[in-house]
């Protein structure tokens, strides 16, 4: 009885004992007596009656507690870290219920951050920059958090972008802590559940948090509402200045720097710079007591980096002597109040069965231009109210 067994160069046909069924030895005819591990295609026989010690067996997750979570966040310990954001995002009911519980208690050892939002289009380098920036810091001896806003999967809602492997260098430092978040389809790109995980990566130590926008709708403006200092990143000739003037990006950040300033591209950047800077001479300051500059940086020989930062302490240090600073938080804090409000009562309108089948069949007549989309807004919100 022989079966081919397929190389790249070469078919060999094996030779195989019919008493291998009870138990015998046996070997391919053309193996010689005194072979050693030269052969790239060995033979060994499969165990057969595993001991139960060995059989393979079905591993059941570890729940950690919320005592454990909490102690874990405080501690550093990454892992835990993860594991708690990841019960943060969850859409289980029972996880939000834990979720509250764990930040409940990480919330007093929070807020002692510098909030970083950094947004632009695709294109311009930013998680190059990012992973730059907080080398830089890290080397200084900052404990740097980033979370990067990844846009989902129409298929699947996950990321699909995978920073990790982006920041390849960055990712490896015990000082560093990197989160993916799929946006998930929520406003602007913006994961709903980022701010909660700010209060666990501050929680954790970590005093500089990046947060990384897609750059796309209006994912800039909801980052802003939950960062200190924004950051919009641009390259010159890309067409990103008429982009950056159409969405009234400039008027929300509090630096605008032009990235790639290096090589053949220098002479560009800087001639970017000027203009950018001439054009935010004339625009009302995004925070109050701040003049927002533009400035040039290389992602990849470093130059610009140090500049960068030490314009984000000036601002840390201004915004807190004025109280603006403060102020923000607080505001910010009413936002996030406002926004989970519209999440919840999103979740709830659409969240009810009856007014998701009858939103299909009124999909049908939109489309097919028989109802007016007012009037559609109405049937839904008449369906709505009387469930309640």
């Amino acid at each position: 009885m022989g079966f081919p067994i397929f190389s790249s160069d070469t078919v060999f046909l094996f030779k195989v004992d019919m008493d291998i069924e009870n138990n015998k030895s046996y070997k391919p005819d053309w193996t010689p007596d005194n072979h050693g591990d030269e052969f790239a295609i060995r033979i060994v026989k499969g165990v057969e009656n595993r001991p139960e010690n060995l059989r393979q067996k079905s591993f059941k997750r570890k729940e950690f507690t919320t005592e454990e979570l909490v102690n874990g966040v405080l501690e550093g310990n990454r892992i835990l870290l993860a594991k708690t954001i990841t019960l943060i995002e969850s859409t289980s009911q029972n996880h939000q219920l834990r979720a509250k519980e764990v930040l409940t208690q990480l919330l007093p050892h929070s807020g002692k951050s510098l909030r970083i939002g950094i947004s632009g289009v695709p294109g311009a380098g930013k998680s190059t920059l990012i992973e730059a920036l907080g080398v830089y810091l890290i080397n200084l001896g900052h404990k740097v958090a980033v979370l990067t806003i990844d846009p989902s999967s129409s298929i699947s809602k996950g990321s699909i972008l995978g920073d990790k492997t982006r920041m390849e260098k960055l990712s490896k430092d015990e000082n560093c802590f990197i989160r993916p978040s799929p946006s998930s389809g929520t406003l602007g790109g913006v994961a709903r559940k980022t701010r909660e995980s700010i209060t666990a990566c501050e929680a954790a130590g970590y005093n500089i948090i990046l947060i990384e926008t897609v750059g796309v709708g209006q994912s800039e403006t909801t980052v802003r509402s939950m960062v200190d200092f924004f950051l919009l990143v641009l390259i010159s000739g890309g067409g990103d200045e008429l982009q950056g003037m159409k969405k009234g990006v400039m008027e929300i950040c509090d630096a605008i720097l032009i990235n790639k300033a290096d090589g053949e591209n220098k002479r560009k950047a800087l001639m970017a710079k000027a203009e950018f800077s001439s054009a935010l001479h004339y625009l009302y300051p995004s925070t109050e007591g701040w003049e927002s500059k533009a400035y040039t940086a290389s992602a990849i020989t470093g130059e610009g980096i140090e500049e960068l930062w030490t314009e984000m302490l000036k601002f840390e240090e201004i915004t807190k002597t004025s109280g603006v600073f403060e102020r923000r938080r607080r505001l910010q804090n009413i936002e996030w109040v406002e926004f989970m409000i519209k999440d919840y009562l999103f979740d709830s309108f659409f969240g009810n069965k009856q007014i998701s089948a009858q939103f299909t069949e009124l999909k049908e007549k939109l489309l097919n231009g028989e109802i007016l989309p007012s009037a559609a807004f109405d049937l839904l919100k008449e369906t709505y109210f009387k469930l309640k």
